[in-house]
């Protein structure tokens, strides 16, 4: 049976309360760990949400951040219990990045997320046909890439049925609206497919025209996730993927500075959504 809540989010409500319960008690990492006379990594990995911890673990560390609360305690034991155990997209392990699955656990917690693209329709919102078109030339090995395919649509399901960010944002430009990836029966499918997801509650599409001129984000993509209870973070879609939150303040920023940039030059939300029906129309008469 799939549990309730991801091991990740468990992880990651562990990670948060442990940093800052250790930072209230005035100790650094190096200091923590020489008390638990634990290893300085084994701390840093509790603290980056990427391993599950232990009860008994745990509770070395709440007697050392002097966590006395019983309430508290017993919210952080249960998260402790609940952290062990595979993520959801632990089974396609083949096909996921470190670096990806670590995203994918920020994003599955995330309460909004925002994201631009200038090439294609984001993985976010592609169809079957459409991923498997953009990705074939890639990906050589038709058992991979089905693997790939079959995670993006179950990460979408996830997304899009109750168990992603509440508020979404995807600003495409026009190039990728107009890109025929596919072909254009499709392509035709992709746009529809942004007109449904567009009508759902939380979900807006804008388009970023082609007269919108240069901008900062004019050479790549970008994901922005927002948290109630963390540090915005910041996803550049790099061949590897790269991640930056709190500890890069002016590199966030400046990101933020963009999507603001962008949402002003992009067309508003139903001059997208008659912009993405005109092409859709014309494919289809096509």
């Amino acid at each position: 049976m799939t549990p309730l809540v991801d091991p990740s989010l468990n992880r990651r409500k562990l990670r948060i309360a442990l940093r800052r319960a250790r930072e209230d008690a005035g100790l650094t990492q190096r200091k923590a760990a020489e008390r638990l006379e634990w290893s300085l990594s084994k701390l840093v990995r509790v603290e980056n949400g990427t391993v599950s911890v232990s009860v008994t673990d745990l509770r070395a560390l709440t007697h050392l951040y002097g966590i006395t609360d019983p309430a508290a305690v017993e919210e952080l034991e249960t998260a402790a219990r609940g952290s062990k155990g595979p993520s959801w997209w632990s089974r396609f392990h083949d096909v996921v990045t470190p670096q990806f699955a670590q995203y994918l656990g920020y994003e599955t917690a995330a309460v909004s997320l925002a994201t631009y693209h200038p090439i294609v329709v984001p993985g976010h919102l592609q169809t079957r046909g459409y991923a498997e078109a953009l990705l074939r030339p890639r990906v050589d090995d038709a058992d991979r890439l089905a693997r790939i395919v079959d995670l993006r649509m179950e990460r979408q399901e996830r997304m899009f049925e109750g168990q992603g960010p509440q508020e979404t944002l995807f600003v495409l430009d026009e190039a990728a609206v107009r890109r025929q990836i596919g072909g254009g029966a499709v392509m035709a499918g992709q746009l529809r497919q942004l007109l449904d997801f567009a009508g759902r509650p939380g979900v807006t599409v804008r388009v970023l025209p082609f007269d919108a001129g240069a901008h900062y984000s004019t050479l790549g993509s970008f994901v922005l996730l927002g948290f109630t209870d963390d540090e915005d973070l910041l996803y550049l879609e790099y061949a590897t993927g790269s991640m930056t939150g709190g500890e890069d303040p002016e590199l966030l920023g400046r990101y933020h500075e963009c999507l603001e940039q962008i949402s002003r030059l992009a067309l508003g939300v139903p001059e997208s959504l008659d912009l993405i029906r005109r092409v859709e129309q014309d494919l289809d008469q096509g």
